[in-house]
């Protein structure tokens, strides 16, 4: 596999996380958001993936690469608390808040940002022995 195809997967994969952050940031700044109907409740959002097989020269596989397909809404209901003297709530005394999980919006958080990282050092790796390479070929 060439050092070319190498960043290409680890950028497509820093490409996905990347989205897949900001997804769990907006979710993370509407968890606490409340409405009047189950409709105009805000969802929590995940992103959808899918490895794209690259071919290389001749019928070799270089890899895949990472690519975001959707980002879809939780199907999870909403919490409905039965509060009447919020000013959203509904005829029956009852509002909906999100159905974001903080705690696991935490956790899926670090691990993208693990994944990022990992990513990253993929890349420097690949730029270090591209380096050594030249220098090999100096000799």
């Amino acid at each position: 596999m060439s050092f070319r195809a190498i960043a290409q997967i680890a950028g497509s994969a820093m490409s996905a996380q990347t989205v897949r952050l900001n997804t769990i940031s907006s979710n993370l700044a509407n968890a606490q958001s409340a409405a009047g109907t189950e409709a105009d409740g805000y969802r929590a959002r995940k992103p959808v993936f899918a490895a794209i097989a690259q071919l290389g020269q001749g019928a070799q596989s270089a890899g895949s690469r990472v690519q975001v397909l959707d980002v879809v809404e939780s199907p999870e209901p909403l919490r409905r608390v039965h509060e009447p003297d919020h000013p959203l709530a509904n005829a029956d005394g009852d509002v909906f808040y999100s159905n974001v999980n903080s705690v696991a919006e935490m956790t899926d958080m670090l691990s993208a940002s693990r994944a990022f990282e990992t990513n990253v050092e993929v890349l420097s790796r690949v730029k270090s022995m591209q380096a050594s390479l030249l220098r090999l070929g100096e000799s």
